[in-house]
């Protein structure tokens, strides 16, 4: 499958496929992902709609925009991108992950290009998209600048690349790892590497070094007395989102 240098980690991987069938159950190991969506797509669906000048409120507003779902998993952000009208690939470097997300995009009608792929390898094909959604991967790659380097390379100039990730802290360590994995058990133990999170400064710096030019940040914060997410402009402490553009020149 990879012909070309990859950043892909083989036992992040592994992890992953571990846990495919159970994509879309909203209970089951992928409970924090499916309780973050709404606040997810929020975000996405209007850094889209400022850059691409598109109204929200209409159906199909994506229209026209061919749209990258890297690390795809189940498909959570490639269906709702694909129901507003984009044209959706969607990518993922653990093999297992495809078929559960090409199932159940055909039972709910959707046309998504699902694909076994890694980020470099798409790159050195040549494909080229207004928008990547590089959501919860970074912190899991080998070579975060490579990796990178690489989506901004299947960007099309202009084009806007949204990438979120989990902050490097003694709270994010307490939150995402003893609270997600060994206290709530919402992930198995093991899941995430602590010494791999990222701060927003550094992966501003990375932005930079790899060519994209860093245009936002905002948190993910969750209230565990409404058992809900939110956006926030200050507190970026764990979970957090970020909004770059490719250079037109």
């Amino acid at each position: 499958m990879q012909t070309h240098q990859t950043t892909v980690d083989p036992g992040e991987i592994a992890k992953f496929e571990a846990m495919a069938a159970e994509w879309w159950d909203p209970n089951g190991k992928f409970k924090p992902l499916h309780m973050l969506n709404p606040c997810r797509l929020d975000y996405i669906t209007s850094q889209i709609a400022v850059e691409f000048d598109r109204d929200r409120t209409q159906p199909q507003c994506f229209d026209g925009l061919r749209i990258l779902d890297i690390g795809c998993g189940g498909g959570l952000l490639s269906e709702p991108m694909a129901r507003l009208g984009a044209t959706v690939v969607g990518a993922d470097a653990a093999e297992r992950n495809i078929p559960v997300a090409q199932v159940h995009a055909e039972q709910s009608g959707l046309d998504i290009d699902y694909r076994h792929t890694t980020a470099e390898d798409m790159a050195a094909a040549g494909e080229q998209f207004d928008v990547v959604l590089n959501m919860e991967v970074v912190e899991h790659v080998a070579d975060p600048l490579s990796y990178l380097t690489a989506c901004r390379t299947l960007l099309k100039p202009g084009g806007l690349h949204i990438c979120s990730t989990i902050n490097r802290n003694p709270k994010s360590y307490m939150m995402a790892i003893i609270g997600a994995e060994h206290v709530m058990r919402w992930l198995p133990k093991g899941t995430h590497e602590w010494s791999k999170f990222i701060t927003p400064d550094e992966l501003f710096d990375l932005m930079r070094e790899a060519g994209l030019d860093p245009v936002d940040r905002k948190g993910f914060v969750f209230n565990p007395l409404t058992w809900s997410w939110s956006l926030s402009d200050k507190d970026l402490s764990v979970n957090y989102v970020t909004a770059s553009l490719k250079p037109k020149d």
